[in-house]
């Protein structure tokens, strides 16, 4: 089946097939679904990301439809402390409008607050930003994504003048010669990017990963760097070093199409390979050799992820390999450049359109007076009526429920309580809300804390839009109706927005209308829509933004001729490496990292409740070297806690010789007493607002 106009194929009003996406990471694989007398079945797709191959999840990806987890009432907490009990819609509705009006009238509009998801349709990030700004005019909105692509995107934007995770095709990872990953794991976070990855090594082409763990993708590398966590950005600088001294920059392009290089000159010369070995504990000898393979090719890539990303300097660490790529010529040349891999699905159209503290809908920047009118123009409202940037979404959930901070917040596609950094304070901020509303399909951890819980449907019981990591705007095709009692996100802010009528124009329920609306708010803003249709995604695999013309072309790869500065030019710009916000010392002596297994997916309220993903990864662990577990008198399976200055988490001890002895790893996935993110640190870079996930002071003992 194509990804063309006939993507459906119906029996009367009811589809019996649907061509569709799965709903888990960027990658969007391509997906056919197909009703049987037993529920849906799921068949791969040759779609050119995924080339026909799907992974776990994704082929159990329909056993959640028909869960018996599966909510499908209204919920309501009559009084604090008390049980969810069902509700009618109405019900439901009236409670959390009326909510929403005493606290905003007690305290103001700022006092309600909304957080919103990656994995949310384009058109349901969009309606979710212009809820919070026109019905609810609070400032305060942000969004799960901010702890994953804001670090990359805003390195992305200072350097290149956009924010797309990969300026180019994924098929140009299978022309490159050399591919760097950078705090990547896509053989267990999205194993069909590895068909690409296979292409290269059989063409002849080099991997290279960047990991303090010998992953499942650093199994297929040819050549593996293990650094301390925290070090990326000294290891990136000495790669430019390397590159200056051996004379191997194309300085051609860095004179040409960049400004900034002499300053990034001047830094990186200190960044001697020995000394960063000392402090990295990667070899002079793999330094070099990474450095010649990337310089000494026709064609390289390099990709950063959330290894490089999570971190209170993660601008800076990914604006190290920018610099380099820039350095070396890269970006814009087709089978070359750099790109991030984006990881939650959607979650480059998630953070495009408005729900991020400092955006509107098309990337535009909130506090910029030709975007607010550009953009209240399409909402029916005055520009002076809309709120300003609000805060980065820790700093908002640290503050819930404090004099400065919301006292309401409402939830979708989210589960804070597992996901968050130093989740304990952010769940006890939770508790301390005048109204908490949670917009879920299960009652997630976090779902289980609020006033009122909104059932909503799933993946194939709705028509949208999604954008995968490299900017492909993709169509979502419902196979079948939401079960009765259940209700799509873009009708329930429908439904409020009537409810306290906010002004403006009506919010639409559509997501075709929306989309529509969408397209008009994004026109002329970095993240241009306004050329896409449904249809001209449906007549061929997808359209890639920018796109402003619906007669012209799309964008499959940026930077050909120029970047989208003001001048043309790319932006080098000099950092320098610091250590981690919280060192190690006598009563915290090990570094704490944090990721994915393969079987689960972000915070495993979906994932946890398929039974074939629960075998293959029943729970939690703590991944530690054998001389670690020696020492504290460890054995495999074995309870151990770790702990940090935050919390602690407990779970079964995993010796591996893939971690350093001087690091320890657990999965994020589980809550309860083998939470991961009890223990990590919510130290925030200065720019983006991302927490530090990768790496904080622990202790490890048997439990």
């Amino acid at each position: 089946m194509t990804d063309g106009a006939r993507t459906a194929t119906r029996t009367g009003s009811r589809p019996v097939e649907a061509a569709t996406h799965c709903p888990y990471c960027a990658l969007q694989c391509g997906m056919v679904l197909r009703a049987t007398g037993d529920g849906v079945e799921v068949a791969a797709r040759d779609f050119p990301t995924n080339r026909g191959g799907l992974c776990q999840k994704g082929w159990t990806a329909a056993d959640l439809l028909d869960h018996p987890d599966r909510l499908t009432t209204p919920l309501l907490r009559d009084r604090p402390g008390g049980e969810l009990r069902p509700a009618t819609w109405d019900e439901a509705l009236d409670r959390v409008a009326a909510g929403v009006r005493e606290v905003q009238h007690r305290h103001g509009p700022d006092a309600v607050a909304v957080f919103g998801g990656g994995g949310l349709t384009n058109e349901k990030a969009y309606a979710l930003g212009r809820f919070a700004r026109v019905t609810l005019r609070t400032r305060h909105i942000d969004y799960n994504g901010r702890w994953c692509m804001s670090s990359a995107a805003a390195a992305g934007n200072r350097a290149f003048g956009i924010d797309r995770g990969l300026p180019f095709p994924l098929a140009d990872l299978g022309r490159a010669d050399t591919l760097l990953l950078v705090g990547a794991n896509p053989a267990e976070t999205m194993p069909p990017l590895m068909r690409h990855v296979t292409g290269l090594r059989e063409r002849g082409g080099r991997l290279i990963v960047v990991d303090p763990r010998a992953t499942a993708t650093v199994r297929q590398a040819d050549l593996h760097l293990q650094p301390l966590p925290g070090t990326d950005l000294a290891v990136a600088n000495a790669l430019l070093h390397i590159a200056l001294t051996e004379g191997w920059l194309d300085r051609a392009y860095v004179a040409e199409r960049t400004t900034g290089f002499d300053e990034v000159r001047r830094t990186v010369a200190g960044y001697w390979p020995a000394e960063v070995e000392r402090l990295s504990g990667v070899p002079v000898a793999d330094l070099y050799a990474t450095a010649r393979a990337l310089a000494t090719v026709d064609r390289a890539v390099v990709l950063t992820a959330r290894g490089a990303e999570q971190h209170a300097k993660g601008v800076d660490t990914v604006t190290a390999f920018i610099n380099l790529a820039l350095a070396l010529g890269l970006p814009g040349r087709p089978g070359s450049g750099y790109g991030c891999l984006t990881g939650q699905g959607n979650g480059q159209g998630g953070r495009e359109h408005g729900q991020k503290a400092d955006q509107l809908p098309g990337y535009r920047r909130i506090d910029d007076p030709a975007a607010r009118e550009h953009v209240a123009g399409v909402w029916g409202v005055d520009p002076d009526t809309l709120p300003g940037p609000g805060v980065p979404a820790y700093q908002l959930l640290d503050a819930l429920g404090t004099p400065s901070g919301a006292r309401a917040l409402l939830v979708f596609g989210s589960n804070p309580v597992v996901s968050a950094p130093r989740a304990a304070r952010v769940e006890s901020r939770l508790r301390a809300l005048d109204l908490l509303v949670v917009a879920d399909f299960v009652r997630s951890e976090t779902a289980e804390l609020a006033d009122v819980v909104l059932p909503v449907a799933q993946w194939a019981e709705e028509d949208g839009t999604m954008t995968n990591l490299e900017g492909r705007v993709l169509r979502r095709r419902a196979l079948r109706e939401p079960p009765a009692g259940v209700r799509t996100e873009l009708e329930i802010l429908a439904a409020l927005a009537e409810r306290l009528s906010g002004g403006g124009t009506p919010l639409p329920a559509d997501p075709r209308e929306v989309f529509a609306e969408l397209g008009r708010a994004s026109a002329g803003g970095p993240a241009d829509y306004a050329g896409i249709t449904w249809d001209r995604i449906d007549a061929d695999t997808g359209v890639f933004w920018p796109c402003p013309d619906r007669d012209g072309p799309d964008t499959p790869r940026l930077f050909a001729d120029r970047f989208p500065t003001p001048d043309g030019r790319a932006r080098f710009h000099a950092v320098t490496h610091r250590p981690a916000a919280e060192p190690v010392c006598a009563d915290y002596p090990l570094h704490f990292t944090t990721g994915r297994v393969l079987a689960q997916y972000q915070s495993g309220a979906q994932t946890r409740r398929v039974a074939a993903l629960r075998r293959a990864a029943p729970g939690g662990f703590v991944e530690l070297h054998p001389d670690l577990a020696a020492r504290i008198g460890v054995t495999e399976g074995a309870p151990v806690r770790v702990v940090s200055r935050r919390g602690e988490l407990r779970a079964p001890a995993r010796l591996s010789t893939a971690i350093r002895p001087d690091t320890v790893f657990a999965p994020f996935h589980w809550p309860g007493a083998q939470r991961a993110n009890s223990v990590t640190n919510d130290a925030l870079d200065p720019v983006s607002g991302m927490p530090e996930f990768k790496i904080c002071a622990v202790r490890v003992e048997a439990a």
